[in-house]
Parts: structure tokens; sequence; C-alpha cells
């Protein structure tokens, strides 16, 4: 067999290689807000926590960016549009 030379690891770990512009290996995901023990609860009436989770143009803000669980957006969602019809928001 022939010898062959691998690269030694250099002592810089895996979070200081870490780049904006890289593919991201380690994904670190929030906890859900609307979750959990003492999380406030999701009603078309709770217009602060709704207005938290819309854009300024009155647009639904994604669950990427709120990192907000599928089942808690689509609760979220439901009563976004119920306050808009009744002209709560």
């Amino acid at each position: 067999m022939k010898n062959r030379k691998f690269k030694k690891n250099t002592g810089q770990s895996n979070f200081a290689k870490l780049s904006i512009f890289q593919n991201q290996k380690f994904k670190f995901k929030k906890k859900c807000p609307l979750s959990g023990k003492g999380a406030p609860k999701i009603d078309y009436k709770n217009i602060k926590l709704l207005k938290k989770y819309t854009s300024e143009n009155g647009k639904i803000l994604p669950s990427r960016i709120t990192s907000v669980s599928l089942k808690k957006q689509r609760e979220l969602s439901l009563s976004i549009k119920r306050a808009r019809n009744l002209a709560l928001i």
C-alpha cells in the first residue's frame, strides 16, 4: 500500500469555520414562543399578540422568521384573518 498523507486537524472547531456564505451544517432552531408553559393564548381578540406576527404592511410573517410551530402558525393565521374580517386590525 502507498503511504497517504492526511491533513491534520489544525485545532479549529467547526463553529469557528462557520460563515454566512457557506452551506450551513449546523442549524440552531429556536423553540416556539406560542407553545409551552406561560405562552399566550392565540385569539382573534388579542390584537397586541397578532400585531407582533404581522408586518408593517399587514402581511402575516412566515414561521421561518418568527420560529412558530406549524400548528400554532395555522391558528395564528386563522385568527389574524378573523381579526381583519372584523376590522380589529
